[in-house]
């Protein structure tokens, strides 16, 4: 974890921008003071539960980067009024007019970014729709605090190719770049250029005009990162310490007492080159066991075989060995646990257990 973020902050440091890290992979305010550059941030959550937990941690610079419902914006001024810079995202006139409405209500500006959609991935305004870029922006001039534009490459984890990767990081870069000249020509103020993935982070050559650069998941990496191709297996600092509990050996299966609830569901890995299954077997001290996988996942109990086709060799692992599991996705498998178990390199040694949080709002 310590490597990881060291990598990333080096890297944004030639380019000259600031990180702010994306604290929903970690949910841990340990966590988070190690990679925020102060205790006080800045920071981007994804629900406003994380917001609440982190404000009352001492974090101060907030970005709450999902599309802001109006029926939220009370929970936003409340942590704005204990001192919380807190920004929102919108990518609509009528949530524009909401916060502006809700800023004038409550005599506060609450500041606002405007989402661009830089690749069809998902949410925002395109970059060359002037009209309603406009719209929007002088909609929260009306009341609220137009802080910048925000955009997301989602679509980056599906590239393939360091070139590929490069061409998301600079589609994703333009894209604000063009949405703020147009705001800018138009009068208004767009001091704020965010944008950010973790394969964009690590692939961009040039952030010319970009003030800042969000990703999450590069603290502790995970399976489909390696498969996207941003790290490797062994910069994956996440794991499930599970146990042998039976064997099947006609089926050649190893059950483990870590099924879905411990690992998470999710498959990320299958759309990629190499399917993953729910997880990569490692011994004890985290050295991958070659193509042993997770290949199928219960409630508790999760199902280790030699990957097909593979020609690997099942391990003679006796009832009560342990093995660590390598999550497809560490935000998902982090959240299936209350707490983080803290060990240094191979050691089995735990220095510490960070507390994290979970839920949603």
């Amino acid at each position: 974890m310590e490597r990881n973020i060291a990598r990333l902050r080096a890297r944004l440091d030639g380019l000259g921008v600031t990180l702010r890290p994306h604290l929903k992979t970690s949910k841990s305010v340990d966590a988070a003071r190690r990679v925020m550059n102060t205790p006080a941030g800045p920071a981007t959550v994804s629900t406003l539960l994380e917001a609440e937990q982190f404000v009352a941690a001492g974090v101060r610079d907030i970005i709450y980067a999902v599309g802001i419902a109006p029926s939220k914006l009370p929970q936003v001024l409340a942590l704005r009024a204990q001192g919380a810079d807190i920004a929102v995202v919108l990518d609509t006139v009528e949530q524009a007019e909401a916060v502006a409405l809700a800023s004038r209500q409550a005599g506060s500006r609450i500041p606002a970014l405007i989402e661009i959609d830089c690749d069809g991935h998902r949410s925002g305004v395109r970059p060359d729709d002037k009209q309603r870029l406009l719209d929007i922006g002088r909609a929260l001039a009306s009341g609220a605090e137009l802080r910048g534009v925000l955009t997301h490459a989602g679509g980056s984890y599906s590239a393939r190719g360091a070139e590929a990767l490069r061409k998301c990081a600079e589609d994703e870069r333009r894209s604000v770049v063009d949405a703020a000249a147009i705001l800018r020509e138009a009068g208004l103020a767009c001091p704020v250029l965010s944008v950010g993935s973790t394969p964009t982070a690590h692939s961009a050559t040039d952030l010319t005009g970009v003030t800042e650069v969000r990703a999450g998941v590069f603290v502790f990496f995970d399976l489909v990162m390696a498969g996207v191709g941003v790290c490797q297996v062994d910069d994956i600092a996440l794991s499930v310490l599970a146990t042998v509990i039976g064997h099947q050996r006609e089926k050649g299966w190893i059950l483990v007492d870590a099924g879905w609830m411990a690992l998470s569901q999710d498959r990320g890995t299958r759309k990629q080159d190499v399917d993953q299954g729910y997880g990569v077997v490692c011994d004890i001290t985290g050295q991958p066991c070659a193509d042993l996988v997770v290949a199928d996942a219960n409630q508790e109990h999760g199902i280790i075989t030699v990957r097909p086709g593979s020609g690997g060799v099942l391990p003679d692992l006796a009832i009560g060995d342990r093995v660590r599991i390598l999550p497809n996705h560490a935000c998902a498998t982090g959240a299936q646990h209350r707490s983080y178990h803290v060990v240094r390199g191979t050691s089995d040694q735990v220095e510490a257990e960070w507390p994290r949080f979970g839920g949603w709002q």
